[in-house]
């Protein structure tokens, strides 16, 4: 945790902090362009060098690695990159390199020199995952005070499992907004400075044999609904047809012989990496159809496995998700093993060494909530396994689970629901509660509805229907809602109890020490709150209103005392106490005045 040797703080001439920066060569220091003009002098500062004195070197932009910050018409921010050239050199070893590593949801640590901490500040982050058009990563720190300020714009992102530098912090606002902060990951800084490369460590996210031509070299006709349809996948975002989210696995047939389709397949992968997608990719004024550009980051790996053996194609996954140590274990063990997930191409499943061993290395994938897109050359025997296990029985499976769901729900939380409401309504909140948990039933019920008759989506096969993604939150948010409503309701229903049971209690004490005069006072307070008590919906801050009105007439009348604890009563036939009218009064002398309206007091 101590202040890294290749940590690098930067100020200007007049000695303002401008931000920090990373020191990949002797010479070399990354930052964020925006942290200096393209022309500036400004100096480098190494906090964590040895010694009692802070060495100070001058450094300016190295020939032409600037890259300044561009928005393009939606507003969506690219480059903000530079690279520095030291005056003097910096001994070796106090240099870093950049790492290419899958990002999604790893803890990382992010370095930066602020105004008040300018010795140098860590500060904790999980990164959230891919924004904007330019490979940018969101970082989300645990608290907003913790999340990048001014002065960390050009520092290091540290991974807290690997300790390896994975990317730079991009710039921070003033007053922090919404707790996030953002980085460039090793990938995006190389492809807007493709001379980092030197400086960069891992294998690249994408097979060579993968990678769609250069621009301006001869292409296949791009094949467009297939084009859609993986950029669509790539993206996540399936819920755009209003279907749900785009499924975890997806297998494509993509025979050797349809140049189309492989191109098409290709591009769409080249695209998807952040170090290969070029400047043009991020603008909508391409020459790229619509709807067929995926987002930059929609992969974390793109294995090409003709010929090649499943210990190989482990040990490639396990050095993209971080697992390069504990190598006395064989990567397929450390991959079953490891927590992270990734978002995996692999083209030419039917033609690996073994296609059987690798699908039961990619079946422990996808179980561990890997997304995953297979490419095969034939609709074979492992295409046909691949369908079977990887698509259609956990469809099978989550659409069983979703249907057992729905009907708990609907069989024992909804007629719960129904009897407290015809029961019993209360405040302003109770009220919300009630209405959000009858809201999220009444879409459940449609959804169940839907499945028991093999309607809309569910009239589809289970592999070939939309994801079940939209029809399980629909559940969940009903799973959520219900509770509350029925722990209000019931302590409603509690209360109303109660309250019946005082009422008769402080009846009793009034009709004993009462006089043998009419009272029409006391009687309209009793049979108001009498009422209210047993309306169906029973209002009950009313009731309880009224309740106490009656209670505070007896308490006020001369020598009336309260009543003391509740007796044992015998309960109705649903389980509450005896209301007035259920119980026998107190039979009245000859002569009583009659009770209003007639008949006895009840």
């Amino acid at each position: 945790m101590a202040t890294p040797p290749w940590a690098v703080r930067i100020r200007r001439a007049d000695g303002e902090i401008a931000g920090s920066g990373i020191l990949l060569g002797p010479d070399r220091v990354l930052t964020a362009a925006h942290v200096l003009r393209r022309g500036e002098e400004v100096v480098a500062e190494f906090v964590g060098a040895g010694g009692s004195h802070v060495p100070r070197v001058a450094a300016r932009v190295a020939g032409d690695s600037y890259r300044p910050e561009e928005r393009d018409e939606d507003g969506d921010p690219s480059g903000d990159i530079a690279l520095l050239a030291l005056d003097r050199p910096r001994p070796p070893g106090e240099a870093t390199t950049l790492h290419r590593l899958s990002a999604p949801g790893r803890e990382v640590r992010m370095y930066g020199f602020p105004a008040d901490f300018n010795g140098g500040l860590w500060l904790p982050a999980t990164i959230v995952g891919g924004c904007g058009r330019d490979g940018q990563v969101q970082l989300r720190p645990p608290s907003p005070a913790e999340a990048a300020r001014p002065g960390f714009s050009g520092g290091p992102v540290v991974d807290l499992a690997t300790g390896q530098v994975v990317g730079m912090v991009l710039a921070g606002p003033s007053e922090p907004v919404g707790g996030y902060s953002f980085m460039s990951p090793a990938e995006t800084v190389v492809q807007h400075l493709p001379e980092v490369a030197e400086w960069t460590r891992g294998p690249a996210a994408v097979d060579e044999e993968l990678r769609a031509p250069e621009p301006g070299a001869e292409q296949a006709p791009l094949d467009q609904p297939f084009a859609e349809r993986l950029a669509r996948w790539l993206r996540g975002d399936a819920a755009v047809r209003g279907d749900g989210a785009a499924p975890q696995v997806k297998i494509s047939l993509v025979p050797e012989d349809d140049a189309a389709r492989a191109a098409t397949l290709r591009r769409a992968i080249t695209l998807a990496d952040r170090e290969l997608r070029t400047s043009r990719s991020t603008r909508r004024a391409s020459l790229d159809g619509p709807g067929t550009v995926p987002a930059a980051g929609g992969l974390d790996l793109a294995l090409y496995v003709a010929g090649s053996d499943t210990a190989t194609v482990a040990e490639r996954i396990a050095l993209r998700m971080g697992l390069g140590q504990h190598r006395e274990l064989p990567p397929a063990e450390r991959v079953a093993a490891a927590r992270v997930t990734i978002t995996l191409v692999v083209v030419g499943v039917d033609a690996a060494a073994d296609p059987a061993s690798l699908l039961d290395l990619l079946a422990v994938l996808v179980a561990g909530g890997s997304r995953m897109l297979l490419a095969f050359r034939t609709a074979g025997e492992h295409f046909a396994r691949a369908r079977d296990e990887l698509l259609v029985r956990p469809a099978v499976q989550r659409r069983q689970q979703l249907a057992a769901r729905c009907a708990r729900i609907c069989e024992t939380d909804a007629p719960a629901l129904d009897g407290l409401m015809a029961r019993v309504t209360g405040d302003a909140e109770a009220a919300d509660l009630a209405d959000r948990a009858v809201r999220a039933l009444v879409h459940v019920i449609a959804v169940r509805a839907e499945l028991t008759a093999g309607r809309g989506p569910f009239a589809l096969s289970p592999d070939r229907a939309p994801d079940l993604g939209h029809y399980e939150r629909v559940a969940a948010r009903a799973a959520r809602r219900i509770p509350p409503a029925l722990a209000a309701l019931s302590e409603l229903r509690d209360r109303r109890n109660e309250l019946r049971g005082r009422l008769v209690n402080y009846r009793r004490v009034y009709e004993e020490g009462a006089a043998r005069t009419e009272d029409l006072a006391a009687d309209e307070l009793y049979l108001a709150a009498h009422r209210l008590l047993h309306e169906r919906p029973c209002d009950v801050p009313a009731a309880e209103a009224a309740t106490r009105a009656y209670v505070a007439f007896v308490d006020g009348r001369p020598g009336s005392s309260s009543p003391p604890p509740p007796h044992e009563r015998q309960p109705a036939r649903d389980g509450t106490p005896l209301t007035p009218v259920q119980r026998k009064p107190p039979s009245e002398p000859p002569g009583a005045a009659p009770h209003p309206g007639g008949g006895t007091p009840q």
